[in-house]
């Protein structure tokens, strides 16, 4: 059985760090994130197995009230995904670059889903909120037609909502911008 992530995202920070503690003793999850982001918001992102994710998920919902602002269940989402929201993912080679920006931090995470289901690409970082502007943004590494298919299924995927704000294909990246982004 594949792992779940559950994404919350609240307008207040003393609720988000409150939420996220009932939702980790409602349920067997891990935390990836527990975060306040950019503008005064705060991001919890939770994995486990589908049972787990979605109990705590419901907990939060109810902790939360009326300070959730957007909330998503992914399952069976991609196994590079808790890595790239993490920032621990390990790249030794950038053939070609791709990144997608989106309009919100946890539909970040969902293009990263969609883009690692979708072609043989490696997530390099899915990075929500922190100094966006409340914006989310993912970078990620393959052979350029992989690169160029994943963005196209992001954009086939969200594009129509508005939620990609923008994307590009970088082939053969110069060095000195690839030790800069990792």
């Amino acid at each position: 059985m594949g792992i779940s992530i559950g994404l919350l995202e609240l307008k207040s920070i003393p609720a988000g760090i409150e939420t996220a503690d009932e939702m980790l003793k409602a349920a067997n999850v891990q935390l990836l994130v527990a975060s306040p982001t950019c503008p005064g918001k705060y991001v919890i992102i939770v994995s486990g197995n589908v049972g787990a994710v979605k109990s705590s998920m419901n907990t939060g919902l109810q902790v939360a009230g009326t300070f959730v602002v957007s909330h998503h269940i992914i399952n069976n989402v991609h196994e590079s995904i808790p890595a790239a929201v993490v920032g621990t993912t390990e790249v030794t080679k950038v053939a070609s670059l791709g990144v997608i920006e989106t309009i919100s931090a946890l539909t970040a995470v969902q293009a990263g889903d969609i883009a690692a289901k979708a072609s043989n690409i490696t997530l390099m970082e899915i990075r929500i909120a922190r100094g966006l502007g409340g914006k989310g943004f993912l970078m990620f590494t393959g052979e350029v037609s992989s690169v160029r298919s994943a963005v196209k299924a992001c954009i086939n995927g969200l594009g129509e909502s508005g939620e990609i704000t923008g994307h590009c294909v970088i082939p053969s990246p110069h060095a000195d911008l690839v030790k800069q982004l990792m």
